[in-house]
């Protein structure tokens, strides 16, 4: 049995397929196995993984249709034979240390379930995409269990080929998840609520390689609005049971879009909450715009912090605080 199986989707990933393996090859950690399951690649790359295959025999390949990334990772995770698993995307670069300190850390830390690293961005695109680079800022900041709950709502807290997870938790939540939307958030979502502990190793550990066929960009179940819709299922679930209505703090662009989305989703917004005077006393859509003195009156909300400038989720939490309000509990940060 290999210490860690690497799940390894491909479809298509020509020449920077070469450079993923070979990272994986120079791992300081070699007792691995990379089980890569060919989703219906046309571009050579089946013949890529053949070779590697033949060569080293700590590379299993699977070949199947091309059914989608949800439906490969879970192929991979069904026919792993370690008790931890490594995501790898076939475009992506381990560096040397990589699994072998996942590992190591996952060994001294019974409790944690899933374990990631900080992540560097390279690629063609990358120095132009601010706003990845802004996630990849934030992400990279959240080091802990505590501080990944806190921000849970905002984003995916972690870069999902940057992971290592224990294979009996993602059995235990059914495995991936095939729907319109981000199967790697919706895991790790159903696998905070299911109450497995979480950790991110503070070493720049992966290469995450932007570029213009990156899903994010060009497939629908990764764009925002979908991001949101998982959200809000949970919070459904989580914290708006009973009619809980929402308080949204934020009459932006931002409070704006998530007003909108949950009361399309049947959920009852009872105001916005804002400290820009030009705004404070008009309805949006119906639902008054309330100032701070006038926050106890939504007792039994749920606040959702919905802003975005820098520095602005800070401000509102100290406020919050002030007037009562427990954070994770009456107020969550989303995005």
């Amino acid at each position: 049995m290999p210490r860690v199986s690497v799940l390894l989707p491909v479809r298509d990933a020509g020449p920077v397929l070469n450079e993923c393996l070979s990272s994986l090859q120079a791992q300081t950690l070699t007792d691995l196995e990379v089980v890569a399951v060919d989703d219906g690649s046309s571009d050579g790359s089946t013949e890529r993984l053949s070779a590697l295959a033949a060569l080293d025999p700590r590379c299993r390949l699977l070949r199947t249709p091309a059914q989608g990334l949800p439906a490969a990772l879970n192929a991979a995770a069904a026919a792993a034979r370690s008790p931890l698993l490594a995501r790898m995307d076939a475009d992506d670069i381990a560096h040397p240390q990589r699994l072998a300190l996942q590992v190591e850390f996952l060994d001294a830390h019974p409790e944690i379930a899933v374990v990631g690293c900080r992540v560097r961005l390279t690629g063609s695109v990358a120095a132009g995409n601010q706003g990845m680079r802004d996630y990849l800022a934030w992400q990279n900041q959240l080091l802990d269990h505590q501080a990944m709950a806190r921000d849970l709502f905002v984003e995916s807290p972690l870069v999902h080929p940057s992971v290592i997870m224990r294979a009996e938790a993602l059995t235990a939540l059914g495995g991936y998840r095939a729907f319109e939307g981000p199967e790697d958030y919706d895991l790790w979502l159903r696998a905070f609520e299911a109450g497995y502990g979480f950790a991110k190793l503070p070493q720049v550990l992966l290469d995450w390689r932007d570029s213009e066929r990156r899903l994010t960009r060009c497939d629908s179940r990764y764009a925002p609005e979908r991001f949101r819709a998982l959200k809000i299922e949970v919070l459904g679930r989580r914290y708006l049971r009973g009619g809980r209505p929402v308080a949204v703090w934020g009459a932006g662009p931002i409070g704006k879009g998530w007003a909108r989305a949950l009361q399309a989703s049947g959920h009852s917004v009872c105001g916005f909450v804002e400290v820009d005077r030009r705004k404070i006393g008009r309805r949006i859509g119906g639902t008054p715009v309330l100032g701070l003195a006038e926050v106890p009156q939504l007792s039994g909300c749920l606040h959702l912090a919905a802003v975005g400038q820098p520095g602005a989720r800070s401000r509102i939490r100290e406020v919050a605080a002030g007037l009562g309000l427990v954070d994770g509990v009456d107020l969550l940060a989303v995005a």
